[in-house]
């Protein structure tokens, strides 16, 4: 199961594997606290994507279209965090304050149209 969570949110003993899928560390966040189990730094969005996107509700769907386009030249990362979901559940964490447009939705659902392609469950 993969889940998304914003990181300021709690960790819950239900969170399985936490991995950080944001360029950037979070403000705020101690890294004691966060209880991060994997940090993928490389599988976040550009920084010129994210800039571009600004968490703009209207530029969602451009936005996944060029991220799921940037995440094709990523797929070892991509292999590393299913490969890790078939052990038990993953909760993938960003930091964006938006929690209906961010890069762990848009990521959680190239994953599972990569499943699904692959024929992995």
């Amino acid at each position: 199961m993969i889940k998304v969570k914003r990181i300021y949110e709690r960790p819950a003993n239900d969170d399985g594997l936490r991995v950080l899928v944001d360029r950037l560390w979070p403000r705020g966040v101690s890294k004691d606290d966060a209880r991060i189990g994997l940090w993928l730094k490389d599988i976040g969005p550009s920084a010129e994507l994210r800039q571009w996107f600004s968490h703009d509700p209207a530029r969602w769907k451009e936005f996944k279209r060029r991220y799921f386009n940037e995440l094709q030249g990523r797929q070892a990362l991509v292999s590393e965090i299913i490969k890790k979901e078939r052990r038990g559940t993953i909760t993938l964490l960003y930091g964006a304050k938006d929690e209906q447009f961010n890069n762990g939705l848009a990521l959680k659902e190239y994953l599972e149209i990569k499943k699904n392609e692959t024929g992995i469950a």
